[in-house]
């Protein structure tokens, strides 16, 4: 009985810590991020952000959908910054906004961040940044490349084990390769 009752407690605590890894995601060393910052927490701050943040995702994922490498991916960032740039000004103009805005694509500071029980530390990384206005409110953050950034748009939508197999296929695709 005691041998039953130790087998069962092992296998619980290796079943348990296997779980833990699988729901770390960790991102890797050579990836670009993307941070749109807004200008403050005020609501119409946080819903200006949030419609920008969602004009240049649609953008972007039509400059990167194609792209295999992060090298390509550089390029390609780089090569449609103003297009990049063009697409936050239409934002802001079509919401009657004239809020002053900067776009970066280069080693930007990020601050630590606790995203779904796993930290990220502060640092400097590559990434596009978009600061609107004065870049003092709450921001969005997500990994351009690997392509990560749409994984947690639809939460209701999708379970734990279908996020956890999309990054796993992720990584695999521009990292096992």
């Amino acid at each position: 009985m005691k041998k039953l009752l130790l087998v069962l407690v092992l296998f619980t605590t290796v079943s348990v810590i296997s779980d833990l890894k699988m729901n770390k995601i960790v991102i890797p060393k050579e990836a670009i991020r993307f941070r749109v910052i807004a200008n403050s927490d005020s609501d119409s701050d946080q819903e200006l952000k949030i419609k920008v943040k969602d004009n240049l995702n649609n953008e972007l994922q039509s400059i990167l959908k194609d792209s295999s490498s992060i090298e390509e991916s550089r390029s390609l960032i780089k090569n449609n910054i103003v297009k990049l740039n063009n697409n936050i000004s239409n934002t802001l103009r079509s919401n009657n906004m004239e809020e002053k805005f900067t776009i970066n694509y280069g080693n930007n500071y990020f601050p630590e961040k606790e995203y779904k029980g796993v930290k990220y530390n502060e640092g400097e990384y590559e990434s596009l940044v978009v600061k609107l206005g004065k870049g003092e409110g709450k921001n969005f953050w997500c990994v351009l490349f690997p392509p990560l950034c749409l994984i947690d748009e639809n939460k209701e939508k999708t379970s734990k084990v279908e996020y956890r197999v999309l990054i796993k296929d992720i990584l695999d695709k521009y990292f096992n390769n």
